[in-house]
């Protein structure tokens, strides 16, 4: 049962990048895992004409986010550029231009901009955890990395407390990012129960725990899993 919260997870005015891909990121990422599970070692070839993901037995609808070139190190957004992806394929895209036009981030409005391969894959992240789609892919394609976010039955969700804790561990390691808001989003967003204390906080997990210490600064010190006993 998904709990409820007094105050639930959203972009708010004020907000910069960083601060929203702290607040969507992890479960962005734990998407990722849920894609990896389905995928295994399959690669994906694009197929724009028809809107899908091809892989050996199955085939993934997609939605174009974007593009990184190589050369010029440049991302490009997919809302920008409907006269190659068409119409169909960029609503999603459209939807964070409009997110960005309302709370003012440069990340989602600026057409075209110079960039490296990780912003590009925060960019992805962002998309696919604020508008709640399954996962992203990226495309390599002559010199491109076409980012596109899938949607599909196929991809199923891995609610563990193991993987809870490992995702955000790796999340909040080797993403720059706050870290309290991140485990609280994450909780909140996976529909656990969050409860906020002194110098750490706790997601309820049916009846097992994750405890995350904080310092001052809201760095981690410790993330402790406590599972259910049998």
């Amino acid at each position: 049962m998904k709990a409820k919260f007094e105050k639930p997870v959203e972009i708010e005015q004020g907000d910069s990048f960083k601060m929203i891909l702290s607040k969507y990121g992890a479960v962005a990422l734990d998407k990722q895992e849920n894609l990896s599970d389905l995928l295994g070692e399959e690669t994906g070839e694009l197929d724009l004409e028809k809107g899908v993901l091809s892989f050996k037995d199955f085939d993934l609808p997609i939605q174009v986010i974007g593009f990184f070139t190589e050369e010029m190190n440049q991302w490009a957004w997919a809302w920008d550029n409907e006269e190659i992806f068409g119409a169909d394929l960029i609503k999603s895209a459209l939807q964070m231009k409009a997110i960005g036009d309302e709370f003012n981030i440069p990340q989602l409005t600026t057409p075209i901009f110079e960039t490296d391969l990780d912003t590009c894959h925060n960019l992805a992240m962002v998309t696919t955890g604020v508008l709640d789609l399954d996962a992203y892919y990226a495309v390599p394609e002559d010199g491109l990395a076409i980012f596109v976010a899938v949607n599909s039955d196929l991809i199923k969700e891995n609610d563990s407390p193991e993987k809870f804790r490992v995702n955000f561990a790796i999340f909040q390691k080797n993403f720059n990012v706050f870290a309290k808001v991140a485990f609280e989003s994450y909780t909140k967003l996976k529909g656990y129960i969050y409860k906020p204390h002194d110098d750490f906080a706790v997601a309820k997990i049916g009846e097992s725990r994750v405890i995350v210490g904080f310092t001052e600064r809201g760095n981690v010190t410790h993330i402790q899993l406590l599972l259910e006993e049998d």
